[in-house]
């Protein structure tokens, strides 16, 4: 995981922002968000936008991106002069200022209709994501596993956030299902080791299932040593019980995509390695048909 600002993906959720990144070349990001959510990794390099639904076809995706020039704090009404005045005039932001914005010649993909906030990414990894989940940059545990999801097909959403009751949860991996859904959990060796944590995490496990979620945790041993053998076969397993993936999407993509070798060794050298035997070993046998 990176621990500076190299890519950082923040949502769009208006034309009119998109048209001032365009023709003014600047971007806002609330203060107080950026110290909630980005201390570490802080200030990006580059920005992307993920546009929501007011976009029509550009919807649920990364399509433009630019480099970051440089940041300023200013109050809102230094940004919007011609606003009536309010309080909120003097909310501070961040104000990114950019160059022209560049459009990808594939957009990232979103599966879903998700909520998203922020993600900072590597460029490696925006370079060369297919789908939303590739950008995540949490940990090397989800690195590790979502390698093997992606290898086997399995359709998860990363760093999902669900709304439960009064309650707004981030799952690791959240995988909806026919009949229910999976919350995935990847949990480190600092798991539970704050007492005062575990009511807490309690409550969180008691309300996920009484809304319908299915908890599965995998400890840091299981994910690094016994992925294949149990981690990825209980959540198989699951998916069965829970009668096989719900259907709705944002986006169809290309399951071929998602396997692409070099994409795979970005979250996983060791799972990438059978992957590429198996890929030439289906290219020899086509050239000796041919």
């Amino acid at each position: 995981m990176s621990q500076r600002g190299q890519v950082l993906v923040a949502i769009m959720n208006e034309s009119r922002d998109l048209a001032i990144a365009r023709e003014k070349h600047w971007y806002r990001i609330p203060v107080p968000s950026v110290n909630r959510f980005l201390k570490t990794r802080w200030p990006p390099e580059w920005l992307a936008f993920y546009q929501t639904t007011e976009f029509g076809e550009e919807a649920f995706a990364v399509t433009y991106f630019a480099r970051v020039l440089d940041v300023r704090e200013v109050a809102r009404r230094d940004l919007f002069p011609d606003e009536v005045s309010t309080k909120k005039a003097e909310r501070k932001y961040f104000q990114l200022m950019l160059a022209p914005l560049e459009k990808l010649p594939n957009p990232i993909l979103s599966r879903r209709w998700r909520r998203i906030v922020f993600i900072p990414t590597t460029l490696e990894k925006f370079a060369h994501a297919v789908e939303i989940n590739d950008l995540y940059d949490e940990s090397p545990l989800e690195d590790r596993l979502w390698a093997a999801l992606k290898l086997l097909g399995i359709r998860a959403e990363r760093q999902e956030f669900v709304n439960v009751g009064d309650q707004l949860y981030a799952l690791d991996f959240a995988i909806y299902c026919k009949n229910g859904n999976l919350d995935i959990e990847t949990d480190g060796d600092t798991y539970h080791t704050d007492p005062e944590r575990v009511p807490q995490d309690n409550r969180r496990h008691n309300n996920l299932l009484t809304a319908g979620w299915t908890p599965l945790r995998f400890n840091t041993k299981q994910i690094q040593e016994e992925l294949l053998q149990y981690c990825v076969p209980k959540i198989d397993e699951n998916i069965k019980r829970l009668g096989g993936f719900e259907q709705t999407a944002a986006h169809d993509i290309d399951p071929s995509a998602l396997l692409d070798w070099h994409q795979l060794l970005m979250f996983d050298s060791e799972l990438s390695v059978p992957y590429k035997a198996t890929k030439r070993k289906k290219k020899t046998k086509r050239s000796k048909l041919g």
